[in-house]
């Protein structure tokens, strides 16, 4: 009930700053409207993300299923899967950086540096 009347509430200050700027009027029940498709329609996207998770045999949804949810608006799968990279380079930018902290605190290697003992150690072992 919190949530439907949480989406009420934004929809009626989506509608309010649309009367502003195109000068028109929004009737409560109108807005009352709009609120109850903007919900039926979130309940449906989440029953269909559901869904395409438990047909790959997951637990969880993914971007791959928000993307295949997306495929029938070419503007919203465009900026989905725009978004998804960001975040997936931003991710492993900061992978990266917690590795350089976490090998440089333990006065350990980088992992290039790894990478050319464990190339040393195995040429020894075949010679």
């Amino acid at each position: 009930q919190r949530l439907r009347a949480a989406v009420h509430y934004t929809v009626g200050c989506l509608c309010q700053d649309v009367a502003e700027d195109k000068d028109v009027q929004f009737s409560k029940q109108t807005i009352a409207a709009i609120s109850e498709i903007a919900f039926r329609q979130c309940e449906n996207f989440a029953k269909d993300l559901e869904m395409f998770a438990r047909h790959a045999k997951r637990s969880t949804v993914t971007t791959e299923d928000v993307k295949l949810l997306a495929r029938r608006s070419n503007s919203l799968l465009k900026y989905i899967t725009q978004k998804s990279e960001e975040l997936a380079s931003s991710n492993m930018e900061q992978r990266e950086k917690k590795k350089k902290k976490s090998s440089a605190a333990k006065g350990g290697r980088t992992s290039g540096e790894h990478e050319a003992a464990v190339t040393e150690s195995e040429d020894s072992n075949m010679a």
